[in-house]
C-alpha cells in the first residue's frame, strides 16, 4: 500500500459520516414535503411583524444604537470566551500569558469604554 492510499484510506470514515449526514438530511427533507399539508392562504403567506401589519419599509436607516449594543455583545462574549480556559491554566503558563492577558483585556476595556462614552449603556 502506497503512502497516498494510506493517507486517503485515513479520511474514509469522515466520508462516511458525511455522506450518512447527506443521505439522511435528503431523508428528512424529502419527508417533510411529502407528509406536509399545504394549504396556504392570505393570512399564512403575509408579512408577519412582531404581530402587527408592517408599516414601514424594509429598506429603513438602523439607530446607531443597534449597532453599539453588538459590539458590547461582541466584547463581552470574547471576553468570557477567552477568559475561562485562560484562567484554568494560568498555573501552567507563566507571566507571559499573565500579561499577555492584562494586554487583551485592556483593549476590551477601550471598547467598553466607547460604548459607554456613545451612550449605549443609556437606556431610554
Amino acid at each position: 500500500m502506497d503512502i497516498t492510499t494510506a493517507y486517503l484510506t485515513d479520511y474514509l470514515p469522515i466520508l462516511l459520516f458525511l455522506l450518512v449526514a447527506a443521505v439522511v438530511c435528503v431523508a428528512a427533507v424529502s419527508l417533510s414535503l411529502l407528509a406536509g399539508i399545504n394549504r396556504p392562504d392570505a393570512e399564512k403567506v403575509s408579512q408577519y411583524e412582531c404581530g402587527f401589519e408592517p408599516f414601514e419599509s424594509a429598506r429603513i436607516k438602523f439607530d446607531v444604537r443597534f449597532y453599539l449594543v453588538a459590539i458590547l455583545f461582541i466584547i463581552f462574549d470574547l471576553e468570557v470566551a477567552f477568559l475561562f480556559p485562560w484562567a484554568i491554566t494560568l498555573k501552567d503558563l507563566g507571566d507571559t500569558s499573565f500579561w499577555s492577558m492584562m494586554l487583551f483585556l485592556g483593549i476590551l476595556t477601550v471598547g467598553f469604554i466607547y460604548e459607554w462614552k456613545k451612550g449605549a449603556l443609556d437606556w431610554e
